[in-house]
């Protein structure tokens, strides 16, 4: 009789990583694992094949594993419910064949290609042997994605012709920067040591020439195939999306109303603020446009850069010790300028397992050097401090007591947006914004967050714009009326609304978990809250709750509202 100990959900979630990691040299690179530095993933029919078959065995190895002695406890029953979570939803994602039309502005294979330099190690010769060897495989992975959606074609499994469209620009960009033939790799390259210039060319040229035979397939073979295709998903797909978010099934109906509700009591705050910045202003967006012209600026991208670090670095000073207590390693965060040619959304990246690489946050700066600040402050709170970086460094910071699993890979959208977003409410209650520009950016944030979800789930199911909206009562929702009531009820210039909606049609689903996420996070700290009375720690809950790692929003409000 064997007496070797079956693994405990934690240990087969780890295991899981341990596994990924040699499918998905990606994953391994946000994780700082250095054999992966060299690599990039199988993006093929094939590929994604394989990884299913993973997920798959990892859950018959979880079914045992909560038969264990022990696997009740709450630390494993966590994991085991987020690790059962998640895996069953990307696997329903993937025997939808999702992954054979994954074209869009943001997060396909593609992109997670290119991207995935910006966080490679390159502090050394043998990391920048590591990062040719990784640009030789770049054409083995563009052709392994072609593959897939090519197959895609096939079973009439089509992308959107809007972010399809988009697509190709970005791909056209990638391969000539500045119209002089210098592509993004060969730029990227151009940092690496001369002792392996010749190498890093060679390769980086291999890189680009993959990226135009990529954009030539899509221009030529790929769009005419999908033009007439629908722009929306339906409530089928959307629902799947949904799931693989937001980590529950929501009730779609009543999160499109719940947007719509949110949208008419920010905008009384918004007007509210306005009349202190413009008097008389017929909407908020008027005194906003008032503040692009004669508010307070950075000037220069450089210098944009610095005052981000400077307004992090002073969020951390104020908070820790006061409403957070931090450990040394998760103080830092870097604000860098994102690579030209993405979304022009700002984003965010968790630091290595060892934080040798901290976390980051990143700044489209879309061609401009002019920035108001009304429009920066809040966003860095919710990318920043303490926003993504302290929930996503803190998980980091305590994987030896969860998984690595919950700490890094295991993450759910709308609890992480949600998080974020609660992060910028917090740090208006606590009257860190300073004057009604910086509120009325805040509010504006929030309002976007808000039509976000009126938008995405109205175009993609079709909905019924309500009676009581300022906007076409009556209608339904088609992509442009979302793009034109995005704009009428935005701050952002015009090529952002562009991105955005392209964006809710690339990754549907995604877009509604930042005010739902923040609807749960709310909960669950009010529910805190009236369990402890008087004695409620405002303080000692963050950290109890930014040290539960990565949740659902099916769990989430309960295990918030039990510390």
């Amino acid at each position: 009789m064997s007496d070797t100990k079956s693994p405990l959900p934690r240990e087969v979630a780890d295991a899981y990583v341990d596994e990924l990691v040699a499918f998905d040299p990606v994953t391994g690179t946000y994780l700082g694992v250095k054999e992966s530095s060299s690599k990039l993933p199988d993006t093929s029919p094939a590929g994604q094949e394989a990884e299913a078959e993973l997920m798959r065995a990892t859950l018959a190895r979880l079914d045992e594993a909560e038969r264990q002695p022990g696997a009740d406890s709450d630390i494993e029953r966590r994991c085991a419910r987020l690790l059962r979570e998640r895996l069953t939803a990307q696997l329903a994602v993937h025997e939808a064949e999702e992954g054979l039309r994954a074209v869009g502005n943001m997060s396909t294979p593609a992109h997670h290609v290119r991207d995935i330099f910006t966080v490679t190690p390159t502090d050394t010769d043998e990391d920048w042997a590591a990062i040719a060897a990784r640009l030789r495989a770049v054409p083995a992975a563009l052709a392994g994605y072609r593959e897939s959606l090519s197959l895609g074609l096939e079973r009439k499994l089509y992308a959107a012709p809007r972010p399809t469209a988009t697509f190709i620009e970005q791909l056209t960009e990638w391969a000539d920067m500045d119209g002089s033939g210098r592509g993004w790799f060969e730029d990227f390259a151009s940092a690496g040591p001369d002792a392996l210039r010749a190498e890093l060319d060679e390769a980086a040229g291999t890189a680009t020439a993959a990226v135009v035979e990529l954009r030539d397939w899509m221009r030529d073979t790929y769009t005419p195939t999908v033009e007439g295709a629908p722009n929306v998903v339906g409530r089928e797909r959307y629902a799947r999306w949904s799931r693989y978010f937001n980590g529950t099934d929501l009730d779609l109906d009543e999160a499109y109303a719940y947007g719509w509700s949110e949208f008419h009591r920010l905008l009384v705050e918004m007007k509210q603020e306005a009349e202190k910045i413009l008097p008389g202003a017929k909407t908020p967006w008027e005194a906003l446009a008032h503040l692009d012209e004669h508010g307070r600026h950075i000037e220069g991208v450089d210098e944009v850069r610095e005052w981000l670090q400077v307004l992090m670095d002073r969020a951390v000073e104020k908070l820790d010790g006061t409403h957070f207590e931090l450990a040394e390693r998760v103080r830092k965060v870097e604000s860098r300028i994102a690579p030209p040619g993405g979304a022009a959304a700002p984003y965010y990246m968790a630091p290595s397992e060892d934080f040798s690489r901290p976390g980051s946050t990143w700044l489209p700066t879309m061609g401009l050097t002019r920035f108001p600040v009304y429009d920066l402050v809040s966003t860095w709170y919710h990318e920043g401090v303490p926003g993504h970086h302290l929930q996503l460094a803190q998980w980091v910071h305590v994987k030896d007591d969860l998984s690595r699993y919950q700490a890094a890979v295991g993450g759910v959208s709308a609890n992480v947006e949600g998080w974020a977003l609660y992060a910028e409410r917090l740090m208006d209650e606590l009257g860190f914004l300073a004057d009604a520009e910086e509120r009325l950016g805040y509010l504006d944030a929030q309002m976007m967050r808000a039509a976000r979800v009126i938008v995405d789930i109205g175009m993609h199911l079709e909905l019924e714009i309500p009676a009581d909206s300022p906007f076409r009562p009556g209608e339904r929702w088609t992509p442009e009326l979302a793009q034109e009531f995005f704009g009428a009820h935005s701050s952002r210039p015009a090529d952002f609304v562009e991105s955005e909606l392209t964006r809710y049609l690339t990754i549907p689903g995604q877009a509604i978990g930042y005010k739902l996420g923040e609807r749960a996070w709310l909960l669950g700290r009010e529910n805190a809250r009236r369990r402890h009375g008087d004695a409620f720690d405002l303080k000692a809950w963050h950290m109890a709750a930014l040290s539960q790692g990565a949740l659902g929003l099916d769990d989430l409000v309960d295990e918030l509202s039990q510390l």
